[in-house]
This record gives C-alpha cells, sequence and structure tokens, in this order.
C-alpha cells in the first residue's frame, strides 16, 4: 500500500546525545489500518549478516525523542538493530485526530514494526524482541499475547493503561457509580467536541505541581517539564491527551490472554515506583520457566524513563542474547 507522507525533523532533536557508536536514520512503516508511523532506526557502526532486531516504544504520552529513543539507541550500541517509533496519532507519525490512544491500534502499532523488522535484509527475522515503557508496557505484552513472531518481550515501568483508566490508580475508583459518571463526562464531551469540530485536550503534566499532590506528579514534572525531557511533541510535556483520547481503554480490557504468552518475557520496575503493583500483579498470570520479574531496589517510576545508573541495560541485553538466538 502507499503510505503517507510524514514531515520529518532531519536534525537531531532528542533528549539524550547522540552516540557515535551506532548510525541512525530515519524510517517509516505503515499498520493494518494504513496509519504510517515514523521511527529512529538505530544500528551498530560495524556489524555483518543479518543480526536480531529489537522494537521500542513509550512512554504513554511520550514520543521516540524521548526515553524509548534512549533505550532503542543504547541497545543498537550493544550489538542489535533497533526502532523507536511514535505510536499512532501522536508525535511524527500518521493518523487523525491527534492525541488519541487505542488499545487496538497501539497493540497493533508494536506488530507493524514487527512487521517492518521481519523484512529488513539485515535482520534476521526469527530473532525480534520488542521493549515497552510504560503503557506501552503493556502494548507490548499484549502484543507478546497475539504475536507469535515475537520471541523475547521486555517491559520498564509497565501502565496497565485499561486498568488505571477503569479503575483509577490503585484501584480506587473500582466501582460501577464512579465509572459511569466518568463515562458519562466523557460521552458529553463528545458531543461537545463534535459541535466545536475539534478535540478538547485534557493537558499535559502539571506545571507547576501543587505542593499537595502526589509524589510521581512531581516526579513526572521532574522528566516532562524541565530540560531533562521535555519535547515539543510529546503530548505529556504539552498539551496532553484529547480529553476523550484513552475513553475506549475503560471497557476494552487488553491484557486478557498474557497467561498464553509462550515466549520470554522480562518485566522490570522499581520499587519505590507507584506503578509497581501493575507489574506484580500481570506477572502472576504468566507461565514457564521464561518469566522474569525484576525488581530495581529504591527506583522510582521516571528512574526507568532514563537513569542510566538505575536501568539495568546489562540484564536487558542478557534478557535479549539469551532468547533472541
Amino acid at each position: 500500500m502507499e503510505e503517507e507522507k510524514l514531515v520529518l525533523e532531519k536534525s537531531w532533536d532528542k533528549v539524550f546525545p547522540k552516540s557515535d557508536k551506532v548510525n541512525h536514520k530515519k524510517v517509516t512503516f505503515h499498520n493494518r489500518y494504513g496509519i504510517t508511523l515514523a521511527a529512529d532506526l538505530y544500528e551498530p557502526k560495524d556489524y555483518s549478516g543479518k543480526i536480531p532486531a529489537i522494537a521500542v516504544s513509550g512512554p504513554f504520552g511520550a514520543v521516540k525523542e524521548q526515553s524509548s529513543g534512549l533505550y532503542a539507541q543504547v541497545l543498537a550500541e550493544r550489538g542489535y538493530l533497533t526502532i523507536a517509533f511514535d505510536p499512532s496519532f501522536t508525535g511524527e507519525s500518521g493518523g487523525q485526530p491527534r492525541f488519541v490512544a487505542s488499545p487496538d491500534i497501539n497493540t497493533e502499532d508494536f506488530q507493524a514494526a514487527v512487521d517492518f523488522l521481519s523484512v529488513q535484509e539485515n535482520v534476521d527475522a526469527e530473532k525480534i524482541g520488542i521493549l515497552g515503557i510504560c503503557g506501552w508496557g503493556g502494548m507490548a505484552l499484549n502484543a507478546a499475547a497475539i504475536d507469535t513472531r515475537i520471541k523475547a518481550t521486555v517491559t520498564s515501568t509497565m501502565y496497565n493503561m485499561s486498568r488505571v483508566n477503569a479503575n483509577g490508580y490503585f484501584d480506587s475508583e473500582n466501582n460501577e457509580d464512579v465509572r459511569y459518571e466518568k463515562k458519562r463526562n466523557l460521552n458529553n464531551q463528545r458531543t461537545i467536541d463534535y459541535q466545536n469540530n475539534s478535540y478538547a485536550r485534557a493537558g499535559g503534566v502539571a506545571d507547576p505541581v501543587p505542593e499537595d499532590a502526589p509524589e510521581f506528579l512531581k516526579d513526572y514534572n521532574t522528566y516532562y517539564k524541565t530540560k531533562r525531557g521535555y519535547h515539543k511533541r510529546s503530548g505529556n510535556s504539552n498539551e496532553g491527551w484529547n480529553v476523550t483520547g484513552t475513553m475506549s481503554f475503560i471497557n476494552q480490557p487488553i491484557l486478557q490472554y498474557t497467561d498464553e504468552i509462550r515466549s520470554a518475557v522480562l518485566m522490570i520496575h522499581g520499587e519505590k515506583a507507584h506503578s509497581c503493583y501493575f507489574s506484580q500483579d500481570e506477572f502472576k498470570k504468566l507461565k514457564g520457566s521464561n518469566k522474569e520479574l525484576l525488581i530495581i531496589p529504591n527506583a522510582n517510576h521516571i528512574d526507568l524513563y532514563d537513569n542510566l545508573d538505575v536501568i539495568p541495560f546489562d540484564k536487558i541485553d542478557a534478557f535479549f542474547r539469551e532468547y533472541l538466538k
């Protein structure tokens, strides 16, 4: 099929420095819904033949110039061909309207990345893994449950976006009346949006953060709203998702068949992350000796976004080397 022509930034505009150990270029590919996705491709400077490949995405509301690109570049330094992609409707990728998320389409985005990697001349199609960060950790695990081409999956500081949208944080809103009111408000917003012929935005990460806000919201601010991680195309750094952008997650749960994943899975989370319960609970459903949960002592949620002293790249590398062979 003919892909949409995307306008891609030509200069290096990542929030992390460019490595001199890898080659980098922009690429595009399309998913099964006809949406063209934009990605950064990283590869080692010196290699021969076909090599293992890894597709990376996340965090939820971020862009490939942020955390996912850092992961992809570091893994390329270690010998993998990697892509960090913007999910549908975000960043430099296509899809209208903008700033919408979908449990179906975003799972498909990971599968489309596998499609792309599978046909590259320098990639061993039998050695493809995926890595998802934050909300895209959940999407990665969901993709692993349906895509048998994926041989190994890493989730880092994973969110279950269906659970948090339907039940609230820590399942504090897990009752029918609260969900009904949430749905009523969202559907009222749909009517307003249609009347206005535009989609109201929900707002990104708070700035400034109220003094009485939960600590994890303050952590998000230190990444998305500062030089450390701000990016002009990142929803979290700016006006966020559409108000109705994640509505479908409320009654379209992901991760229903993760107990049937036969390929290898490594789930990584920080001990002090507010989101740690997502990984701990999901790991209990996984079966087989090729599944592992790694809890990083004293680490919070965003430490696993970009803190090179915390992200266990040696472990991630060893995991992929074991299962992409």
